[in-house]
């Protein structure tokens, strides 16, 4: 094989842009729908114990506010990582590899979310599980972006297009830390410091020069 053959196979992708796109948005839509699930199972139970619609919304308030919540972050962490890869052109092994830790993460929010709300005797512990799995997954993508901009030959653009993305995922990532060490040490606040990632505007103007730092 020439040099010129090896260097073509080390930069052709291993799969099409388009494709692991279109698998991303797959496996994160069939995660938002089994944040239903639980919710289901809980109306047939009902159905069948003969509870009334009243009751059934005030006994399962607390598992009506962990899917909402799930929901609207799953669709935050996907509108995210839409954007990321809108100017992803090729996908190396690496690239390939963090997408698919991200998406082991995504898949497993609705597992964290049945827990939020079936477990309450376990409060810290679940707390742990349930806004130490965002933080991971917001740390994946933060990964994710920094690989990209170290990787300039898989984007159809500059990557300091990508500069404002990165603003805004040290932002989340860093809400998602302190709404993790304040629902633990406060416990009284359960998942309501989860309402900081309203925040990551503001504070993504605040890592904008951060983000701006070229690599040596």
């Amino acid at each position: 094989m020439s040099e010129n053959d090896a260097t073509a196979e080390q930069l052709s992708p291993l799969i099409s842009a388009e494709r692991a796109k279109t698998f991303a948005d797959a496996v994160v839509a069939i995660a938002m729908t089994l944040l239903i699930l639980p919710l289901m199972e809980s109306i047939s139970d009902a159905g069948g114990a003969s509870t009334s619609a009243s009751d059934w919304f005030a006994e399962h308030d607390g598992q009506l506010f962990s899917f909402v919540l799930s929901f609207a972050i799953i669709a935050m962490f996907w509108i995210n990582h839409h954007r990321m890869y809108a100017h992803v052109e090729r996908v190396s092994g690496g690239l390939l590899w963090l997408t698919m830790a991200w998406l082991l993460t995504i898949v497993w929010l609705p597992v964290a979310t049945a827990m939020s709300s079936e477990f309450s005797d376990d409060g810290l512990l679940v707390r742990l599980v349930y806004i130490g799995s965002m933080l991971v997954t917001s740390l994946l993508m933060l990964v994710t972006r920094l690989y990209l901009r170290a990787h300039p030959d898989l984007l159809d653009a500059d990557p300091e297009h990508l500069t404002r993305g990165l603003s805004v995922q040290l932002a989340t990532t860093t809400l998602f830390a302190i709404a993790l060490v304040v629902s633990l040490l406060v416990p009284a606040t359960t998942y309501y410091p989860l309402l900081l990632l309203m925040l990551t505007a503001p504070v993504a103007r605040l890592f904008r020069p951060l983000a701006r730092r070229r690599r040596p």
